[in-house]
């Protein structure tokens, strides 16, 4: 790298960071009095899921589950009816064993190294990256979606970033990560703001990116995504998914096991909503008692 490039990426690093000092969302979790436990759970709950619906869900449980030793003892049930229409509820499952998982290890406070996140159950790379740096205010590399555009765009000069994480990018942005503690993280929050405001995927605001200039994508030209042949479009519409949705939806608001007819009504191909059916149980998400009626994990 050229002493002219790493001005760059320097300049790119500045600019973004001063944008976020004065654009920044004022979100509940960023707030002075967050706590590590809040931090976790809203970053699992933004895994695919937009700030609009992940706030009042996060406002909601955090007040009835303010630490992990309150949902670590709370019905299953509870759980999941609180997870409502966040979608993908095995991450409910996942963060109340990750609650557990605290309690027994590490006496009910939410990790504060790497090794000991990463051994958290459904903490993954990015999460364990992103409680460092929000909740703790440590040094880590952490890249979302939103920060793979921005530094794909910004510095490698490409439309968006391959389908999966390359090594390339990783190294990448453990160069830019800046080394002290309250730079790094700041960075990590001002990069992800970015990439989820501005440098969106289909309609980028150009006009209103502090480091427009900057920009090695915009100065070869805009070329269209090199990936774009190798990208998965996520159907809704008559998935096992949406049946297995449909079928959460009731559960969650019957009061009693509901019966299989009742279920038969909710889908049109019954042998999809068998499946989907048994996808749930098999996932922990639903039980069936004897009569073959189904109801939430107790």
């Amino acid at each position: 790298m050229t002493a002219r490039e790493a001005t760059r990426r320097t300049e790119v690093r500045t600019g973004v960071v001063q944008w976020f000092d004065g654009a920044a969302r004022e979100l509940p979790w960023r707030a002075p009095d967050r706590t590590p436990w809040g931090v976790l759970v809203s970053e699992v709950m933004l895994q695919q899921t937009p700030v609009v619906r992940v706030e009042p869900a996060w406002r909601a449980w955090l007040e009835q589950w303010p630490t992990p030793a309150d949902l670590a003892e709370a019905p299953t049930a509870d759980v999941l009816r609180a997870w409502g229409r966040l979608g993908y509820p095995r991450r409910a499952l996942r963060l109340q064993e990750c609650a557990k998982a605290i309690v027994e290890r590490h006496d009910g406070v939410v990790p504060r190294t790497e090794e000991e996140l990463r051994a958290l159950p459904g903490v993954g790379e990015y999460t364990a990256a992103a409680v460092l740096a929000f909740a703790y205010g440590k040094r880590s590399v952490v890249v979302d979606t939103n920060v793979r555009r921005v530094l794909a765009r910004a510095v490698g000069g490409t439309a968006l970033p391959a389908p999966s994480y390359t090594a390339a990018e990783r190294a990448l942005a453990t160069a830019l990560a800046p080394s002290g503690d309250t730079e790094a993280a700041r960075w990590a929050a001002a990069s992800m703001e970015l990439g989820a405001l501005v440098c969106t995927a289909k309609a980028p605001k150009c006009g209103a990116c502090p480091v427009a200039g900057l920009c090695a994508w915009r100065r070869a030209g805009s070329p269209p995504d090199a990936h774009a042949d190798r990208r998965r479009t996520q159907a809704w519409a008559g998935t096992d998914r949406q049946a297995r949705g449909r079928v959460m939806a009731e559960l969650r608001q019957a009061a009693e096991p509901v019966d299989r007819a009742l279920l038969a009504s909710l889908w049109h191909d019954p042998l999809q909503l068998d499946r989907a059916i048994a996808g749930l149980i098999e996932d922990g998400l639903a039980e069936q008692d004897e009569a073959n009626r189904l109801h939430l994990p107790k």
